[in-house]
């Protein structure tokens, strides 16, 4: 006879002190966090690509080009590398001083107060504990090299969308653009093939979710949330998310 299995509409969730209980109780040599919306919400990559055209950083024909593409990345006509892409290629031609000098005027006045205290807590335990901390993102790697300096992370340890740079000066030649599988694959080549905890938002980290010891879906997306709960994932919604969306 045929049994028959049910796979839960919604995944397991954890309470806070749940959370930080179930990471630290691992005692994780590498944990690996994706940024944009499990470090803090928003998105930090579209938002600097706005900010940086509203203040004239970036030329109006870069802008008139990527608002094009962006739109049809809107429309399904443009993949998520590629987007990505191309929103650090647009900054072709400038000094990556100056990058850098705008990513951190940026994270601070626009995403520093969006940081998940949980995380925040989380990963000042974990650093303290000598765990070896990753991130990895499909946003351009100078505001993630910029935001995580708040959580102990260093360059050195970032996977993020990235061109070539020649001497200062900022090219369009990609370098890397870690999302969906390429996440995953990052993290194989920069010696990671199997970290003890993974942490991430949406379905762009459900690869590099499923090579972790342990998952952990942060704040996850309708997608990763399906997702979560086929592969018996527990997730996590920080108190500002359930605030916003009373969930």
């Amino acid at each position: 006879m045929a049994i028959l299995t049910t796979v839960p509409t919604s995944p397991a969730r954890y309470q806070t002190e749940e959370f930080e209980q179930a990471v630290l109780s691992l005692s994780p040599a590498i944990a690996v966090f994706d940024c944009d919306g499990t470090l803090w919400s928003g998105d930090a990559g579209y938002g600097f690509m706005i900010w940086s055209i509203e203040t004239g950083l970036v030329s109006r024909n870069a802008a008139d080009w990527i608002d094009s593409r962006y739109r049809q990345y809107r429309a399904g006509e443009v993949s998520e590398a590629e987007m990505c892409g191309e929103m650090v290629q647009i900054y072709a031609g400038l000094h990556e001083e100056e990058l850098r000098h705008a990513a951190e005027v940026y994270f601070k006045q626009h995403i520093e107060a969006h940081i998940f205290e949980e995380m925040r807590d989380l990963l000042a335990q974990l650093k303290k504990d000598g765990v070896e901390l990753w991130a990895v993102s499909s946003t351009n790697h100078w505001v993630i090299e910029e935001g995580v300096k708040r959580f102990g992370i260093p360059a050195s340890r970032v996977l993020a969308a990235k061109v070539r740079v020649d001497g200062d000066i900022i090219t369009s030649h990609l370098l890397a653009v870690p999302t969906d599988e390429t996440k995953a694959s990052g993290l194989v080549e920069a010696g990671v093939p199997a970290p003890d905890a993974v942490f991430g938002n949406s379905v762009h980290d459900a690869a590099m979710l499923a090579i972790a010891r342990k998952a952990f879906p942060v704040n996850p997306t309708p997608v990763l949330s399906s997702i979560s709960a086929e592969r018996g994932w527990t997730v996590f919604y920080p108190e500002a998310v359930l605030a916003d969306q009373k969930l």
